[in-house]
Order: structure tokens, then C-alpha cells, then sequence
């Protein structure tokens, strides 16, 4: 079976080299625009199915195939916030959720093509992240540090951020980017696979 990670992301890369999986990444262009009013579960299922679904597509299969879509957003006092635009945006979402909690959610979508024929599996999990008490000073380090501009919520959890983190309720990989475990229990029930 093929297996194609649909995300330029490195940690999710990461991730799935972790677990032993053999995959290749193919990313495609696709709309990130959501509907306001869906829950934030919904959204990163939707945008994750529609970077599986763009990617499988533009490269449809003609082996047994599965393509893994992924969003992460994260969510302080129901407001969203999605990837820095620049040093001072990543500044102020730091400082918003400096002594607070807040949930990231990450949606997956698999794709499969087996047997000729597609089927679709979808879930989105939840983790609460509750930060440290963070100083202006090491606010401002942080950012310098380049680290935040590509992440949504402005920080990595799994790199220099996690001197920010007090504790987490929920999949550490879910903050990550890709609960490894559900995406591997889908593999292990919808295809003949070894790690």
C-alpha cells in the first residue's frame, strides 16, 4: 500500500517516521477559508479533508492507497488563532495565552483506495495546553528565535516552546499535529500493516 502524507509540515514528517511508517509527501494548493459558525472539530475535519481529497485527486492511484490530510488550529476563549502574519501578531498571541489555557485541535482525514474502492475516515482530537506565566523578556526571546512564525498559536510544543508549557490534558501529538495513535489504529483496521 502507498501511504502519502498530504502536508508540508516537518513534524508531522517526523511523526510518521517515528512510528516506522514508509510514506511519501505530496502537497497540494488548497482553500483554507472555513465557515465561521462550524465548531472548531469541524473545521480542521474540513480543512484537513480538503488537503486528503486535493492531494488524492491530482494523483489518483492505481495501487492500494492511503492519503493522510492534517489541520492543527488552536483555540483560546473561542477565538482562533491560526498562524502568526508577523513578530508583533506571534508577540500578541503569546501574551494572550501566557498564564491561561487553551485547546488545540487537529483534524485528520484518511483517504483510502482499496480494493477499488474509496472510502473516507475522518476525526478531530482535542488537548488542553495551559502555559507558564511568560515575562515580556522571554516573550520577545522567543520570537526573535524565528520558532513561532510557522506554528498556529505562534509556539512548538515539541522545540524551544516547551519551556512555555506548564502541564497538557490530552495527546501530546495531537498539539504536535497528528495524533499518531488513531491515524495507526485506522491503518491497522483498513490495511495489512507492519511497523
Amino acid at each position: 500500500m502507498d501511504i502519502i502524507l498530504a502536508s508540508g509540515s516537518p513534524r508531522r514528517y517526523d511523526l510518521l517516521k517515528q512510528i516506522g511508517l514508509d510514506f511519501k509527501v505530496i502537497t497540494s494548493e488548497t482553500d483554507e477559508n472555513y465557515d465561521s459558525t462550524l465548531s472548531p472539530a469541524d473545521i480542521v475535519m474540513e480543512l484537513s479533508l480538503r488537503k486528503a481529497e486535493a492531494v488524492f485527486l491530482n494523483n489518483l492511484p492505481e495501487k492500494d492507497t492511503v492519503v493522510i490530510g492534517s489541520d492543527t488550529i488552536v483555540v483560546h476563549k473561542d477565538k482562533i488563532l491560526g498562524k502568526p502574519e508577523d513578530k508583533t501578531d506571534a508577540l500578541n498571541m503569546l501574551k494572550e495565552l501566557s498564564g491561561d489555557v487553551h485547546h488545540v485541535y487537529t483534524g485528520v482525514t484518511m483517504y483510502y483506495y482499496v480494493n477499488n474502492k474509496i472510502f473516507i475516515e475522518s476525526f478531530a482530537d482535542c488537548a488542553n495546553v495551559y502555559f507558564r506565566k511568560l515575562s515580556d523578556r522571554e516573550t520577545k526571546m522567543y520570537v526573535e528565535s524565528g520558532e513561532p512564525m510557522d506554528k498556529a498559536g505562534a509556539y512548538g510544543i515539541q522545540s524551544k516552546g516547551a519551556v512555555l508549557v506548564e502541564k497538557i490534558e490530552g495527546d501530546f501529538y495531537t498539539i504536535v499535529g497528528l495524533p499518531v495513535v488513531r491515524v495507526y489504529e485506522s491503518l491497522m483496521r483498513n490495511v495489512a500493516l507492519s511497523v
